[in-house]
C-alpha cells in the first residue's frame, strides 16, 4: 500500500502546557490548513529556535555538526519523513542521498527538524498520520491564544538558562543565549 506523503513546515514553538521543562513544536502543512503539535526537549527547541530566528553559534551544535559532517562526506539530505506515532512519540527517518544509493537512518524527530531546517530540506508526514495527530479546532485556538504566553514564558526560561550558564562560566552557552534573547527583542520590541 502507497502512503501519500504532505510536506510540513516550522510554524511555531513555545513552552509546553503538558509537560514541565518541555516545548510544543508546532507543525503545519505546506498546502493546508493541518497542524502538528510534536512535544520535544530543551536542548532541542533551543537548537531549532536558533533556526527559526536565523541565529549561528560560535560553535557548531549537535545538528549542525552532523550537517557539516554528512555535506563534507558529499552527502545530500534528501528528506525528512515523519513515519510513526506511537504513544505519543514521533518517529522519523532522515533520506540521505551519496552518489550511488539512498541511504535511510533512524533519527528522533526534534533532531532530524533541527537537521532539516539547518540544510533547508523538505520535512514530510504520511497523510494518514497527520490527519490521525492534527490539532483539533478548539486545541488550535487555545494554542493560538496561548502562543505570547508560551512565547515569553520561553525568553524566561532562556534568561533563566543565560543565569545559570555564567553561573556554571560556561561562557560560549551564555554568549548564544545572551544572542537569543537579544535576537527575541529586536523582533518583539514591544515585549
Amino acid at each position: 500500500m502507497k502512503r501519500n506523503k504532505i510536506e510540513l513546515r516550522v510554524l511555531n514553538l513555545s513552552y509546553s502546557q503538558e509537560q514541565a521543562g518541555a516545548y510544543a513544536l508546532l507543525l503545519g502543512e505546506t498546502n493546508g490548513d493541518r497542524q502538528l503539535a510534536i512535544i520535544i526537549g530543551a536542548s532541542e527547541a533551543q537548537a531549532i529556535l536558533l533556526e527559526m530566528r536565523g541565529i549561528r553559534s560560535p560553535r557548531p551544535l549537535s545538528h549542525q555538526l552532523f550537517a557539516s559532517v554528512i555535506e563534507a562526506l558529499n552527502i545530500r539530505l534528501v528528506r525528512v519523513l515523519i513515519y510513526k506515532v506511537e504513544k505519543g512519540l514521533f518517529y522519523s527517518y532522515l533520506f540521505l542521498q551519496t552518489d550511488n544509493s539512498i541511504i535511510r537512518a533512524d533519527a528522533r524527530t526534534s533532531d532530524a527538524i533541527a537537521i532539516a531546517m539547518y540544510l533547508q530540506s523538505p520535512i514530510f508526514i504520511y497523510e494518514d498520520l497527520l490527519e490521525e495527530e492534527k490539532l483539533k479546532l478548539e486545541n488550535k485556538k487555545a494554542w493560538l491564544s496561548d502562543t505570547s504566553a508560551s512565547e515569553q514564558r520561553s525568553i524566561e526560561a532562556i534568561k533563566k538558562a543565560l543565569e545559570e550558564a555564567v553561573e556554571a562560566e560556561e561562557y560560549e552557552k551564555a554568549a548564544l543565549l545572551r544572542d537569543l534573547i537579544n535576537n527575541y527583542k529586536e523582533t518583539n520590541p514591544t515585549d
